[in-house]
């Protein structure tokens, strides 16, 4: 019986994106026994330079075992595109859903990713961050049955996202932090702008404006120029006024689809810094919210993805 199927641990757990490639060897206790990253993403690789990242694991660690890869590897740009799980869905749909590949030498079962239809009506997809929100529901972060339970994972696109009894109802991406790096180093805010922006009395008041203000983002954005040339706003200001637009925009869009986020727990899974910019906004509404460590996410979500595959091969032998 192929490893990939029988779940014998240690167990191998990649992330594999665009621009980076991480694996972690993973005990059955949830140990992290290695971790390797490398600048290898996917959109620098061709088939032969995939094969050799995934050698290159396995004559570190021997046979990789049971082996999970997420990310951009199941895009159309990886080794073979696992497609997208509509939702809801829970890790254990994720599992059967996972396509089974070669790839040098060894067994590897490509995640797929999720799509829904938001909150907003319109359609919407991720890849990878699906690991570390099942990994999260597996480590009991999910709440008394019925109730809901929301998610945000701050990034270059970050994800809101509605859970309820372990299963992932829907979500809504939103680019503010892609936003925020390209507006701030070539944009025509880089001139204005210094620093990623820090919580306090300019960065509130941009968060409040840009959540409660009728005005579309395209002219918020250019406000901020405008207080750097007319209101004498500094550049470390104008980087913390232009993340609190972002950041309160994003906001206002999740209280407007989500109107009970304002009373349920939420969770913040990634970058510490990010997050506590983002629990710091929240806090100022009254909404309490926990920040979780991502990678202790990413390996619990590789764990239930093992187990929820083992369960299925035991219910089907």
């Amino acid at each position: 019986m192929s490893h990939a199927v029988d779940g014998a641990w240690p167990m191998v757990g990649i992330n594999w994106g665009s621009s980076n490639f991480r694996a972690w060897r993973i005990g059955a206790d949830g140990a992290i026994l290695d971790h390797v990253a490398m600048p290898k993403g996917v959109a620098s690789l061709d088939r032969d330079g995939m094969e050799a990242c995934i050698a290159e694991l396995a004559a570190r660690w021997g046979d990789l075992g049971a082996c999970w890869a997420s990310g951009m590897i199941g895009s159309a740009i990886g080794w073979a595109d696992a497609g997208y799980f509509e939702t809801p869905s829970s890790v254990r749909d994720l599992a059967g859903g996972g396509v089974a590949a070669r790839i040098g030498g060894q067994d590897v079962k490509i995640v797929p990713g999720l799509t829904c239809t938001g909150p907003h009506g319109g359609p919407d997809v991720m890849r990878g961050e699906e690991i570390e929100l099942f990994g999260y529901l597996a480590l009991g972060g999910d709440p008394a049955a019925g109730r809901d339970r929301f998610i945000v994972l701050p990034g270059t696109h970050s994800k809101w996202v509605h859970c309820r009894d372990g299963r992932i109802v829907d979500f809504f991406t939103s680019m503010g932090g892609e936003i925020f790096d390209r507006m701030s180093a070539q944009g025509l805010l880089a001139s204005v702008t210094e620093g990623s922006g820090a919580a306090g009395r300019v960065f509130d008041a941009a968060c409040d404006r840009a959540r409660t203000s009728r005005i579309g983002l395209g002219s918020l954005l250019f406000e901020t120029r405008a207080r750097a040339v007319r209101a004498g706003l500094g550049k470390e200001d104008a980087a913390s006024w232009l993340r609190g637009l972002l950041i309160g925009g994003e906001i206002g869009d999740a209280l407007r689809y989500y109107p009970g986020l304002a009373e349920a727990p939420v969770t913040l899974i990634g970058n510490s810094a990010l997050c506590g910019l983002f629990a710091h906004a929240l806090g100022r509404l009254a909404i309490e919210a926990e920040v979780v460590e991502s990678e202790r996410c990413c390996i619990a979500g590789y764990r239930a993805l093992a187990a929820a595959n083992l369960s299925e091969a035991v219910r089907a032998a």
